[in-house]
C-alpha cells in the first residue's frame, strides 16, 4: 500500500475517533443530569462531572503531546490513551454512587490527551494551505458524533435488564455502550492507523539532498551539527534567488532539529508572542462560553420547556447538523478567504448571539411559542459562529507556532481549552439561576478577544517559514 492510500486511511480513522468523542459527549450529557438526581447529588454535581473530563484532559494534554514530539509517533500514544476511555465508561456503567461517577469521567478525560499528538500529527502531515480544511473535516467528524449520538439514545433509553449483578437501564446503557465502542476503534486503529513521516521533513529531506548534488557546499554537515542554527530575518528580499536560498536554509536547520525538537525549546519566547497570545486566548473564551451554555441548556429547557431526555436528545440532534453544516461551509471558505478573517466573523456571530440571549433569554416574556422561538434563535446563534472560530484559530496556530513542537504546543493549546471547559460548567453551574451575571460576564469576555482580535489582526497571519514552503510548492 502506498502512502497516499495510507494517509487517507489514518486521516480516516483519526475521523472515526473524534466522531467517538462527540458520540460519547451525546449519549451521557444528555441523561447525566438525570443520573446525578437519582444518585442524590447535590446540583453542582452536573458542573463538576462535565469539569472533571476536561480536568484530566488539561494536564494530560501536554504530556502526551511531548511524547509524540520526542518518540515522532502517535499509534502506540493513542492506543494508550484510549485505554482510561475504556476503563472510565465502565466505572460509569457500574454507577453506584456519585462520587464513582465523578472519577469515572476524570479517568475517561485522560483518553482526550491524546489530542494534542493527533493535532501535531496533522499539523506534520499536511500542507498549510489545505490544514484548514482537514481540521474542519475533523472537527466535523465530531459534530457528526453529536448528531449520531442522540439517535442511540433513542434504544438505549429503552434498556431495562440486568447483566450479571449490574442494572443496565437509561442511565447505566450510555456507559457500557461507549465502553464496547472504545474496544472495537482500538481493533481498527491497529489495523488501518500509520505513523506517516511529515511532509515538511520530506521536502526538507529533498531540498537539502539537491543542494548538496548540487554544489558540494559544507552547509550539509549542519545536519548532524549539535549547535542551535542561527537564524536569519530580512524585511525585504532583493530578487528570486535570494529567496530561494533563504528558504534552503530554513529546510536545513528543519532537518537538522528532528533528532532533537525541543533543544533550546523556550516556552516563553514560544507562547508569549502577541499573535499566540491572542489564539490562546480566543480558545480559552469561546470554549468557556460554550461549555457554559451547555451546563444551561440542560436544566433551562427542563424549567422552561419540560424537555426530558428524548428532548434534549432530539435537540442535541438538530444542534448537530448544524453545525456539521458550518465546518463544511467553513472547509469551503478557508480555501477563498484567510484564516483571520473567518476569525473576525465568528467572533461577531458569537458577540451577536451573546447580545441575543441577554435579551430574551434572561427574562423570558410572551408565551411558551415567542419564548421557544427566542431560544431556538439564540442557539443557533451560538452554533453558526462555532465552526468560524474553531477552525480558525486552530489553523492559525498550527501556523505561527514552532513545528518541530507541535505535539506540545497543541497540547498547552488544549490545557487552554480544558481550563475554559473546566471553569465554564462551573460558572453556569452555580448561576442558572442568574442568566444577566452569567451571559453578561460571556459577553464581556468576547468584546475583549474581539478588540484583542483587531489590534493584533497584521499579526495573525503565516510566518515567512510557512510562506517559502508555499513558494517552493508553487515553483517559485
Amino acid at each position: 500500500m502506498d502512502n497516499h492510500h495510507k494517509r487517507n486511511l489514518t486521516f480516516l480513522t483519526i475521523g472515526l475517533i473524534f466522531m467517538l468523542s462527540g458520540v460519547e459527549y451525546a449519549v451521557i450529557l444528555p441523561t447525566i443530569w438525570m443520573y446525578l438526581q437519582i444518585l442524590e447529588a447535590p446540583s453542582y454535581f452536573l458542573g463538576l462531572g462535565l469539569s472533571a473530563f476536561s480536568l484530566s484532559g488539561l494536564l494530560t494534554g501536554p504530556i502526551f503531546g511531548f511524547w509524540s514530539d520526542r518518540s515522532k509517533t502517535t499509534k502506540s500514544i493513542i492506543l494508550f490513551s484510549n485505554l482510561f476511555e475504556i476503563v472510565g465508561n465502565f466505572m460509569y456503567f457500574i454507577g453506584y454512587s456519585k462520587w464513582l461517577l465523578l472519577c469515572s469521567r476524570l479517568v475517561a478525560g485522560v483518553g482526550a490527551g491524546a489530542g494534542s499528538s493527533i493535532f501535531g500529527f496533522l499539523t506534520r502531515s499536511t500542507r498549510p494551505e489545505e490544514r484548514a480544511g482537514i481540521f474542519a473535516a475533523i472537527m466535523a467528524c465530531r459534530q457528526a458524533g453529536l448528531l449520531v449520538g442522540p439517535a442511540f439514545n433513542l434504544f438505549l433509553r429503552l434498556c431495562d435488564f440486568k447483566l450479571g449483578p449490574f442494572v443496565v437501564n437509561k442511565y447505566t446503557s450510555p456507559g457500557i455502550f461507549m465502553c464496547l465502542l472504545w474496544v472495537m476503534i482500538q481493533f481498527v486503529i491497529l489495523v488501518v492507523y500509520w505513523d506517516l513521516p511529515p511532509v515538511s521533513s520530506e521536502e526538507g529531506a529533498v531540498m537539502v539532498e539537491m543542494k548538496h548534488d548540487e554544489d558540494h557546499e559544507e552547509e550539509v554537515p549542519l545536519m548532524g551539527s549539535d549547535e542551535e542554527p542561527v537564524l536569519t530575518y530580512r524585511t525585504v528580499v532583493s530578487n528570486q534567488s535570494e529567496a530561494s536560498s533563504s528558504c534552503e536554509i530554513q529546510a536545513i536547520q528543519g532537518v537538522s532539529l528532528i533528532s532533537n525538537p525541543f533543544k533550546n525549546f523556550s516556552a516563553g519566547r514560544e507562547f508569549l508572542r502577541e499573535e499566540v497570545v491572542v489564539l490562546l486566548t480566543a480558545q480559552f473564551i469561546t470554549l468557556f462560553n460554550q461549555t457554559a451554555l451547555e451546563t444551561m441548556v440542560t436544566p433551562l429547557t427542563q424549567r422552561y420547556f419540560g424537555f426530558g431526555e428524548l428532548g434534549n436528545s432530539l435537540m442535541y440532534s438538530l444542534c448537530g447538523v448544524e453545525v456539521i453544516l458550518g465546518f463544511f461551509f467553513v472547509r469551503w471558505l478557508s480555501t477563498k478567504v484567510a484564516d483571520r478573517a473567518v476569525l473576525a466573523v465568528g467572533l461577531v456571530i458569537c458577540c451577536t448571539a451573546c447580545i441575543w440571549c441577554l435579551i430574551f433569554l434572561c427574562n423570558p416574556r410572551g408565551g411558551y411559542g415567542w419564548e421557544l422561538t427566542a431560544f431556538i434563535i439564540g442557539v443557533f446563534l451560538q452554533l453558526l459562529g462555532l465552526p468560524f472560530v474553531a477552525v480558525s484559530q486552530v489553523s492559525l496556530f498550527s501556523k505561527v507556532t514552532a513545528e518541530k513542537t507541535q505535539g506540545f504546543s497543541h497540547g498547552v493549546r488544549r490545557s487552554v481549552g480544558g481550563l475554559a471547559t473546566i471553569l465554564g460548567p462551573l460558572w453556569a453551574g452555580g448561576l442558572t439561576n442568574n442568566l444577566y451575571i452569567m451571559l453578561g460576564m460571556m459577553l464581556a469576555l468576547l468584546m475583549m478577544i474581539t478588540v484583542m482580535m483587531v489590534l493584533s489582526y497584521d499579526r495573525l497571519t503565516e510566518p515567512r517559514a510557512v510562506q517559502c514552503a508555499q513558494r517552493s510548492d508553487s515553483g517559485g
